[in-house]
């Protein structure tokens, strides 16, 4: 792909609040959805307390991330001798079936070679060991969604092993919350599909209450699971852009169509009825079986709660931020509603952002569109744009109340209110509550202000 892109001439050098988040967290959480696996940061303690603190604080969950603990000598020396420390600590603490190393900044720049010092350290220890995983995730090459996708691809390239054809179909539906893994795995089931889905954090990262702390808690995509994914039907990978900040590198379900030949399908994260109704298209050609009317009736009540509410939304102007592909995603699902997005931005920096706004959602799109932006950025053109809302994350709040707008909270991450976990954005299930949202959320803010209120609309 041609990389292409819209950004303002920039009268500075620093970042000064970003709108991304460090590469190894991507992979924590792609490490976290699957079973029995630790994920394991090559670096700092406080880069590992970071990125604990962050997912505890959007999941409600314990993450437990741990650190090769680098000091003073090991950025001089290398941190050969802490991995082999750290690597025997986990596996005496946690007994994990995997260990997914991610590599740091300060690993990166002093140079580990982190395929020689696991071999190193397999010949040494034997073979009662856990398997062991490594990814490149250095945070001055790219962002959390690097990290997320460079991780996948990872896991698959490790395992994959071609022996026979199997009737499974491949899932990579890259960044979503666990409620959209669960519905999606729900909606997979109904319409008789057997998946392998990686990740799955599902109930890993949105875990039930048991009166006892689980170091590994159940669930997630098992290495079993990950090598048969060399042999299953097709392969449905949603998202464009993906890891595409490099083109020399390829997502997981290319991987398998390169190496293994497994069909890949490419979709946009099915927020909204078209991408939905892409979404089912695909599942009717693999399984040749009509969409249970259970989806159909969902798509008319949609529809129908599209044309309540047209009224509300119609002609608002919108801010969307935060990952590029759900940028994408969520742009789409508001040309459907009527909202114009005025400023589309994202963290990311893949330069492909505004040729797939183009390409697939509105050729004669008017967009701002802007990527490797951050929120004080964003800001600054709110304050010239005036938008009626902003869609996005929890981090951009303090825009929102400096111009006094309301904020619909969607993504990753929520740091300031409860049930991030919980948000469902995909499907037409999840479609009506996002949709519920922010029509809601503009309702309210006409509501509030008002100078007489109302109690009916």
């Amino acid at each position: 792909m041609e990389k292409t892109t819209e950004t303002s001439e920039k009268n500075f050098t620093s970042t000064r609040n970003a709108c991304k988040v460090c590469t190894p967290l991507g992979a924590s959480i792609v490490f976290k959805g699957v079973e029995g696996c630790v994920p394991l940061i090559h670096g700092s303690q406080g880069c590992a307390t970071y990125i604990r603190r962050y997912l505890i604080s959007h999941y409600k969950e314990p993450v437990d991330i741990a650190s090769t603990n680098f000091s003073e000598e090991t950025a001089i020396f290398g941190g050969e001798k802490n991995l082999f420390i750290a690597l025997k600590n986990v596996t005496k603490q946690y007994n994990p079936k995997i260990i997914g190393i991610a590599t740091t900044c300060l690993s990166e720049v002093i140079g580990d070679d982190m395929r020689k010092i696991i071999y190193k350290y397999k010949t040494e220890s034997g073979t009662n060991i856990p398997e062991l995983v490594f990814v490149n995730t250095p945070s001055f090459m790219g962002t959390h969604m690097n990290g997320f996708h460079d991780t996948v691809s990872s896991l698959v390239s490790n395992f994959a092993t071609k022996n026979q054809n199997q009737h499974s179909i491949n899932i990579f539906p890259g960044f979503l919350s666990p409620a959209d893994l669960q519905h999606l795995k729900e909606i997979l089931e109904d319409v008789s599909i057997k998946a392998i889905m990686v990740p799955d954090y599902s109930d890993i990262l949105d875990n039930e209450y048991t009166g006892e702390y689980e170091k590994l808690p159940k669930g997630g995509t098992t290495i079993e699971e990950l090598k048969q994914t060399a042999n299953a039907k097709a392969s449905v990978e949603f998202g464009y852009i993906l890891n595409k900040s490099n083109p020399q590198t390829k997502s997981a379900a290319e991987f398998l169509k390169s190496n293994f030949n497994v069909p890949r399908i490419n979709l946009n994260i099915p927020i909204g009825i078209k991408a939905t109704d892409a979404f089912f298209d695909a599942l009717k050609k693999i399984t040749n079986n009509k969409t249970p009317e259970k989806y159909t009736k969902q798509r008319g009540k949609l529809i129908d709660a599209y044309v309540d509410g047209h009224k509300y939304v119609f002609e608002k102007k919108a801010v969307v931020y935060g990952e590029e592909d759900f940028v994408v995603a969520i742009i789409s699902f508001l040309e459907e509603i009527g909202i114009e997005t005025v400023l589309c931005a994202s963290g990311g920096n893949s330069g492909l952002l505004k040729q797939i706004i183009q390409e697939k959602i509105n050729p004669s799109s008017k967009i701002q569109i802007h990527d490797n932006f951050d929120f004080e950025e964003i800001a600054t053109v709110c304050k010239e744009i005036k938008p009626d809302i902003l869609i996005g994350n929890s981090k951009g709040y303090y825009i929102a109340r400096e111009l006094g707008i309301p904020l619909a909270r969607v993504g990753f991450p929520i740091h300031d209110r409860l049930g991030g976990s919980r948000i469902k954005h995909i499907g037409y299930e999840g479609t009506q509550a996002l949709f519920d949202l922010i029509a809601n959320t503009l309702i309210q803010q006409m509501q509030e202000n008002s100078p007489v209120g109302y109690k009916y609309m």
